[in-house]
């Protein structure tokens, strides 16, 4: 076998290399794809060893379809909250038995069942707008997203566990500080208890007393099963694997906050993006809601997700500005040969899901926001790929997808709003994720009813 060889990349200090990542996410990768094309090394922190970034569709699905034995997953930043037990920092066959379990609750017949919970919280929050004033799109849809998870997946009803719920989760996910807790989940070495006061150490306290709450939830259920409910949780509950065991508590809690922290943050910020760039286009806000007319004034929910146009605009949201950047690290067991070089095994290897959405090979025009772009041809798994993919893809995608959809579709039917701001809305880098530029907020103009005619009062 030939002598191991690293793509090229920049020959800056790690810690340059680092500092320029965190700084400046987008234009540091496109500036190294520039310099460098499809494949190059970074060394980046908290690592420091050589990470290849692949841009190239054919090697991406390379490293989807190589065998898991020989491609380890690295722990995602987020480890110490979601816990080890979580879907995102197993390997092999735990991995594969907790993917098994947790695939049926969230996919098919059964996502269908929350539409009606999905739009009765949208109305609920939307309620609250009122004509003519400002509202920020982000903390709306950020209520949204939190309270279909409590609800459809931790499958809560209002009381008291659910607020003390809420109140913990929301100091979490919105710490005081974003920018130190970003630093400390990057680097392990920061993760220490100083007391009290120390931001690590106030984690760690939120934590616990979620954990309790959490704890005190699956014991009660177990207590008094109740096997008319159909939210996640109890459905998780109720699943076994092929020796028939159920899931542990802790398997139980570990994953529930995933499909928190993957799922709250995420929607929230894709929903955000797609009322921005609707509103931004006209045309495309235009023929989105012509679709929605077409269906009638009660549309079942499996109507909304099938609609063609609404999907082709969920999906160029998805590519534009992809919520999380790149896919899930892998870092090598064993030799292998990307794109003609062989790299030895500890190499992590990065397929990078924003490079690849804005090749211009795949997509002309990329930085534009034309939904038509997915109604005039098919994109492979490596070519589009939003939640990842192999078998790292995001489990959750029906459900985010779904709830998006369905989002979508009842605010723009019901509310007539425009862009307060005709700056162009810039992404912002919030720890791991892509997300919306402080401040992004809409006007609303009224409410609107079926097939009233639009307001051209966008920018373009």
């Amino acid at each position: 076998m030939s002598a191991f060889k690293l793509p090229q990349g920049p020959e800056t200090h790690p810690w340059i290399q680092t500092f320029q990542w965190l700084k400046n996410p987008l234009g540091y990768m496109e500036e190294c794809a520039k310099s460098y094309g499809d494949i190059f090394t970074l060394r980046i922190g908290p690592v420091f060893k050589p990470q290849v970034f692949i841009s190239n569709p054919q090697a991406i699905q390379q490293i989807f379809t190589t065998d898991p034995k020989h491609l380890g997953s690295g722990a995602p930043i987020g480890i110490a909250l979601v816990g080890k037990q979580s879907l995102l920092g197993l390997e092999g066959k735990p991995h594969q038995r907790q993917r098994k379990l947790l695939t049926p609750p969230l996919h098919g017949e059964k996502i269908l069942a929350y539409g009606h919970l999905i739009r009765e919280i949208t109305d609920k929050v939307t309620a609250q707008w009122q004509v003519g004033q400002t509202f920020s799109v982000l903390s709306s849809m950020q209520a949204i997203s939190f309270e279909v998870i409590l609800k459809a997946v931790f499958g809560l009803q209002e009381g008291s566990r659910y607020d003390q719920l809420k109140e913990l989760l929301l100091k979490i996910l919105n710490p005081e500080q974003p920018f130190i807790r970003g630093i400390i989940l990057l680097f392990p070495l920061l993760q220490r208890d100083l007391g009290a006061w120390s931001p690590w150490s106030k984690f760690l306290r939120l934590k616990e007393q979620v954990d309790e709450l959490i704890y005190a939830e699956i014991k009660e259920r177990q207590e008094k099963p109740d096997p008319s409910r159909t939210d996640i949780l109890s459905l998780m509950m109720a699943t076994r694997d092929e020796q028939g065991q159920p899931m542990s508590d802790v398997e139980l809690r570990d994953e529930l906050i995933t499909l928190l922290v993957a799922g709250h943050e995420t929607t929230a910020n894709s929903l955000t993006w797609a009322f921005y760039w609707i509103h931004h286009t006209p045309q495309v806000r235009e023929k989105l809601l012509q679709e929605l007319d077409n269906l009638g004034e009660q549309p079942d929910a499996n109507e909304i997700f099938k609609l063609p146009y609404l999907n082709a605009v969920c999906s160029e949201t998805l590519r534009l500005y992809p919520v999380v950047m790149l896919v899930l690290n892998r870092f090598l067991k064993s030799p292998l040969e990307v794109m003609g070089y062989n790299l030895e095994p500890g190499t992590v290897v990065i397929p990078c899901i924003y490079l690849t959405h804005h090749r211009e090979d795949l997509y002309p025009d990329s930085k534009q926001f034309k939904p038509e772009r997915f109604l005039e041809r098919q994109f492979s798994t490596s070519e589009f790929l939003p939640f990842g993919g192999g078998n790292r893809r995001c489990i959750g995608m029906a459900f985010a997808l779904f709830e998006m959809k369905l989002v979508l579709a009842t605010v723009l039917s019901q509310w007539q709003m425009e862009l307060a701001d005709t700056e162009p809305l810039q992404p912002v880098r919030k720890s791991t994720l892509l997300v919306p530029g402080e401040g992004f907020k809409m006007v609303v103009r009224g409410k609107r009813l079926q097939n009233q005619p639009i307001l051209q009062t966008s920018v373009s």
